[in-house]
C-alpha cells in the first residue's frame, strides 16, 4: 500500500513539473523587454542624412560661432537620445561650446552625466546654450571660460570642475585650434607657439591635474583627427599636433592601464564646425567642404557623439589604447 502511495506521489510531482516547464516554455519570461511593441526607426542613406557641398562662402573671426554657421551644424539638439549609459558620472569637456566638444556634452548630460565646460570667452553664445541643454536633460551644467594656453588656468579648470561637480569621472580633451596656412614661410613663430599650446600643452597640463582625482574605472579621450595620418599641406602645425596626440593616447594608455585608467582617441575626418568658417579652411575649399569623401558631403558633430559615450561607458572597460575613426569613408584613425 505504502509503496503503491509513493508512486502515485511520485506520477504527481513529474505531471505538475512537466506542465509547469511547458507553461514556461510559451508563456512570458518577466524583466525580458518586449519586442515588438514599438515601431523601429526607418533606416536612413548616410549620402542623404545632412547637407552636401557646395556650400556658401562664410568667414568669422576666430574661434567662431557654431551659432552663426550656415547651414548650421547638428550636435544633436533634437536628435540624440541618451538611455542612461553614464548615470552618475562627472565629466570634464574642452571646448564645449560647438563642434565634437559640444555633441559629446549633450550625449553625455542625455546618459545621465554631469558636465562641465570650457570654452573661450569670445564662444559664451554657443556655451550659454549648451549649458541650458544640459539642465534640460536633468543634470548639472557647469561653464568655466578661459584660455588653455595658460597652465595655471589649467590647472583652476580642473579644480573648479572637482569642486562644482563634486568629483571627475571622464576627461574629454577636445579643444583644438586650426589655421590653414598656405605655406611654412606664411606661419609665425607666435602662430605655432599659439597651435602647440592649445593643443599639445594644454591637454599635458590638463590631464596632470585632473590624474589625482581620477579613480579606477575613470577614463581619458582625446579628439585627434585623419590629419595625423593624412596630413594636408596647408595645416603644417596643425597636422603635427594630431599626430602628437594619437601618440599621447597610446602611450598613456599604457602607462595608466595599471591604475584602472582607460586613454582612447576619436580621430574625425571632415567635420562641420566652426574650425572651418573661421581660419581652418580657404574660401575656396570651404565650399567644396567635405565632398571628395566617400559619402560626398562632410560628417556632423552628433556622428560622432555616439563613439564620445562608446569611450567613456563602463561597458568599454577592455578597450584603451585604441583610436576610433569616423571620416564617411576617407582616411584612417
Amino acid at each position: 500500500m505504502m509503496n503503491e502511495e509513493h508512486k502515485l506521489s511520485r506520477r504527481q510531482v513529474i505531471s505538475g513539473l512537466s506542465a509547469s516547464l511547458a507553461v514556461a516554455a510559451v508563456g512570458p519570461v518577466f524583466g525580458a523587454p518586449e519586442t515588438g511593441s514599438a515601431a523601429a526607426d526607418p533606416l536612413e542613406d548616410p549620402t542623404k542624412k545632412y547637407p552636401k557641398p557646395p556650400f556658401k562662402s562664410q568667414q568669422q573671426p576666430w574661434p567662431g560661432l557654431a551659432g552663426q554657421m550656415e547651414p548650421k551644424p547638428d550636435h544633436g539638439e533634437k536628435s540624440y537620445k541618451g538611455s542612461g549609459r553614464l548615470k552618475g558620472r562627472k565629466a570634464l569637456i574642452t571646448g564645449g561650446d560647438s563642434g565634437m566638444g559640444r555633441a559629446a556634452a549633450i550625449a553625455y548630460a542625455r546618459e545621465g552625466a554631469d558636465v562641465a565646460i570650457n570654452y573661450l570667452p569670445a564662444e559664451e553664445a554657443d556655451a550659454k546654450e549648451v549649458i541650458a541643454l544640459i539642465k534640460a536633460a536633468g543634470q548639472k551644467g557647469v561653464a568655466i571660460p578661459g584660455d588653455l594656453r595658460d597652465e595655471a588656468f589649467c590647472k583652476r579648470l580642473v579644480d573648479e570642475t572637482v569642486r562644482q561637480l563634486g568629483g571627475l569621472d571622464i576627461v574629454v580633451s577636445n579643444a583644438g585650434r586650426q589655421q590653414q596656412r598656405q605655406s611654412i614661410l606664411d606661419l609665425s613663430t607666435e602662430d605655432f607657439d599659439a597651435t602647440m599650446k592649445t593643443n599639445i600643452y594644454a591637454p599635458f597640463w590638463i590631464i596632470k591635474a585632473a590624474l589625482p582625482h581620477l579613480k579606477p574605472g575613470s577614463c581619458i579621450i582625446g579628439t585627434t583627427s585623419e590629419q595625423a595620418t593624412d596630413p594636408s599641406p596647408d595645416l603644417y602645425d596643425y597636422a603635427q599636433t594630431k599626430a602628437a596626440t594619437t601618440n599621447y593616447v597610446r602611450s598613456l594608455a599604457k602607462q595608466l592601464a595599471p591604475k584602472g585608467i582607460r586613454v582612447n582617441g576619436v580621430a574625425p575626418g571632415p567635420i562641420w564646425t566652426p574650425l572651418q568658417v573661421s581660419g581652418g579652411a580657404t574660401q575656396e575649399k570651404l565650399v567644396k567642404f567635405g565632398g571628395d569623401t566617400p559619402m560626398g558631403r562632410p560628417g556632423q558633430p552628433v556622428e560622432l557623439a555616439s563613439i564620445y559615450v562608446q569611450l567613456a561607458d563602463p561597458q568599454a572597460s577592455y578597450s584603451t589604447g585604441q583610436v576610433y575613426g569616423a571620416a564617411g569613408g576617407k582616411g584612417m584613425p
